[in-house]
């Protein structure tokens, strides 16, 4: 394992950035029109690692919060790694009850630590991953719209700015029609819709109408823990049903898996408590030739990162929400920021995630600043 490379980490920084989207992002489970970026760093051997919590303000996506995170990334975590080998107090993190119950902030730290490994190896995060470089594609997601002449020139500029997939956010009330009126004007487009658990087993004779709109996939109908219920809709749709919220472990892939429950699975770094645990998933999926995309969390440039890395890996085949800097913020936390090119990102050949953070910028910006010791 790569992270048997890293040294032995000196000292932890945590900070808190909070950034201003460009836009609000509206769905299902509510507004986001601010991030607040929580970044760890790890320290050692003349080396920095760097990862990012993708933990949201409110409880709406998991219950694991902003507040939550930073006490156990400040109060339990940093204190536990810092003067330790990163391997040897993974090994005890990775199966302790915090780590189950708090997957965002435990894969920040050994997001950080995949990091400070690859570049003391020399060698590109995908690399050390198991991936290599090689484009990305990248897609995008689009929040609710009440206006629907918005909306529509919002997909005409992703579509002409060449992301390969748009995903659509919808909500009971706010669904088939809508995205049959984007179908009529946009014949072509890979389209995909994203529901964040918003339905119920009721609504089934609604959702299948969706069939007629052509869409790529139907991302997470009903709530995470309705294996079942997915299984009945998915056995009923033509359309690929993809889980997000349900899938949070191993475990979870292989139950969906043999239910019958998805075709695909948005694969989230951050959501199922880090990159080793998303490789394994990776692999049964792949064994399974079950497809999967990894999700976006309106990640600073640091997240976005670890995530362009992960989808290097072979079982990525899928378009992600893999969006450009500039798609979420006026400017990046990192340098150079991530741009988009023939519809794809690009991961840098330098060691580690090959970005590197705007120290002054974060310092500028930052509202809370830990260091352990």
């Amino acid at each position: 394992m790569i992270l048997q490379a890293a040294p032995r980490v000196e000292r932890a920084e945590l900070l808190l950035v909070p950034l201003r989207l460009r836009e609000p992002f509206r769905s299902s489970g509510g507004v986001v029109d601010e991030r607040p970026v929580v970044l760890v760093a790890l320290h050692g051997d003349g080396g920095t690692g760097w990862g990012e919590c993708v933990a949201l303000p409110t409880p709406d996506y998991t219950s694991e919060t902003t507040a939550t995170a930073w006490q156990a990334l400040s109060g339990q975590l940093l204190p536990s790694i810092v003067g330790r080998m990163p391997e040897d107090s993974w090994t005890a993190l990775h199966w302790a009850k915090l780590a189950r119950d708090q997957p965002m902030a435990t894969a920040a730290v050994e997001m950080a630590a995949w990091d400070l490994a690859a570049k003391r190896a020399g060698r590109p995060l995908c690399e050390a991953l198991g991936g290599f470089v090689r484009p990305v594609p990248a897609g995008v997601s689009l929040g609710l719209e009440d206006d629907e002449d918005v909306l529509l020139r919002r997909i005409e500029r992703c579509l002409s700015e060449g992301y390969r997939r748009v995903k659509l956010k919808i909500e009971p009330g706010r669904d088939v029609e809508a995205l049959a009126r984007v179908r009529a004007r946009f014949p072509d487009a890979v389209l995909g819709a994203d529901a964040n658990g918003a339905y119920r087993p009721a609504d089934r004779t609604r959702l299948r109408e969706l069939d007629d709109v052509v869409l790529a996939m139907l991302e997470q109908p009903f709530p995470r823990e309705d294996l079942r219920a997915h299984a009945e809709l998915q056995s009923e749709l033509r359309t690929p049903i993809c889980l997000d919220e349900s899938i949070r472990s191993v475990e979870d892939a292989l139950l969906a898996i043999e239910m019958g429950s998805c075709r695909m699975i948005n694969l989230k770094p951050g959501r199922v408590g880090g990159l080793d645990e998303a490789r394994r998933i990776h692999d049964v999926c792949r064994a399974a030739g079950v497809p999967v995309w990894c999700g976006g969390m309106h990640e600073s440039g640091v997240g976005r990162a670890h995530n362009v890395a992960l989808a290097t890996l072979p079982g990525f085949t899928l378009a992600g929400d893999l969006s450009a800097s500039r798609r979420y913020w006026e400017r990046d936390l990192v340098h150079p920021e991530w741009e988009l090119t023939a519809g794809a990102l690009m991961p840098s050949e330098a060691p580690g995630i090959g970005v590197e953070l705007d120290r002054k910028r974060v310092e500028a910006l930052a509202t809370r600043h830990e260091t352990f010791p």
